[in-house]
């Protein structure tokens, strides 16, 4: 049987929306949402919280996680997810845990149920995957991006031999919702994604991220709408 553990990282600071990872979101703070959604998970052994935010670390423990304090020096603006992630994995060793995979939700991302972790963590190990990423799947969203020139271009497809919408390739999204790997893959790569790639894909509602004042309205509706409390 493998060890699955989840670790969520929740810094302190935010210049979108101050305090985001704690901000009240449907009646809870944001971040206990994920948390509950991992715990609530079939498959995960431990709930892991890490931040540098003594606050958040406190809510992190009332809601059931395990905490992580998380070095200053790898908690500001600059610094990747991934620093996270090898400090959380180091301190498991730490601690004499071995772990076989990590998943890593995405606390802006509360769009999502237990069970897409546990489809996920399916799809891991019954395909051999080393990493895998939550996915929305799109058939008709055509992209463009200005040229070095300052002219559009089309990205996605050829404008001048456009097709029918119904005859789209299904384009790939990487929602950020969440992340599975194998911890020697973070190491290796010092990148979440690495070896054999796979993707789970999500309802496409669920793609919606808080960014912003608005996105956390608009994820308040969403989630209301096809959760509810």
């Amino acid at each position: 049987m493998i060890r699955i553990d989840a670790i969520i990282l929740a810094r302190g600071g935010s210049k979108g929306i101050p305090g985001k990872n704690i901000i009240d979101f449907c009646g809870k703070p944001l971040l206990v949402w994920t948390i509950e959604q991992c715990l609530n998970s079939n498959l995960i052994n431990e709930v892991w919280v890490s931040s540098d935010d003594q606050e958040i670390l406190d809510i992190a423990k009332n809601s059931g996680a395990m905490c992580i304090k998380r070095p200053i020096r790898i908690s500001d603006d600059e610094s990747s997810s991934e620093s996270g992630w090898l400090h959380a994995v180091d301190y498991l060793q730490s601690k004499n845990i071995t772990t076989d995979l990590i998943i890593a939700p995405q606390v802006t991302s509360p769009l999502r149920e237990s069970k897409d972790f546990d489809l996920a963590i399916e799809k891991f190990i019954s395909r051999k995957f080393d990493s895998l990423f939550s996915a929305s799947i799109v058939s008709d969203m055509f992209f463009w991006k200005k040229n070095q020139k300052g002219y559009l271009d089309s990205v996605n497809y050829d404008y001048k031999r456009r097709k029918r919408r119904q005859n789209f390739q299904k384009q790939i999204i990487e929602n950020g919702s969440f992340y599975l790997f194998k911890p020697h893959i973070l190491k290796k790569e010092n990148n979440r994604i690495g070896g054999k790639i796979g993707y789970y894909e999500m309802e496409f509602w669920k793609v919606f991220e808080i960014d912003s004042v608005t996105d956390l309205k608009i994820c308040k509706a969403i989630m209301n709408e096809f959760i509810g409390n």
